[in-house]
Formats: C-alpha cells, structure tokens, sequence
C-alpha cells in the first residue's frame, strides 16, 4: 500500500464536507484524511491504485488546491 501526501488548503469541517464526494469517487471512503491541525493542511491517502495526478485532480475538481509533498 502506498501513503501519498499532499499539502493542501482544506482548512476545516466545512471544507472537508465539500471534498468528501470527490475524494471518496476517486479513493474510496475510509482511504484519505486532512490534518486541519498542521498548517500545511496534509491530506493523507492510502492507495494501491490511485496516482498523486488522480488525488490532486480531485481535490481540484472540489475547488482545493493540492501539491505533492516531496
């Protein structure tokens, strides 16, 4: 299983509840979360299938940005 990283600015529950529908479309529930508590806002997505392309496409999708941590 692979951990991809992504800072990002979803800042709070509002913010996640907005990228929920997206995020589970394209990882699947259960599979990702968002730290609003780090200030670099990381989303964490647990994977087997799934590219960092296809992650940060969603989170675009939802009107987020995303950037992969190096």
């Amino acid at each position: 299983m692979e951990t991809i990283k992504l800072k990002t600015n979803i800042k709070c529950g509002g913010c996640i509840a907005t990228v929920t529908p997206f995020l589970n479309e394209s990882v699947g529930a259960g599979n990702w979360q968002v730290d609003t508590q780090n200030p670099d806002k990381i989303l964490t997505v647990q994977t087997e299938a799934v590219t960092a392309d296809t992650v940060k496409a969603a989170v675009q999708r939802a009107g987020y940005k995303a950037e992969l941590l190096s």
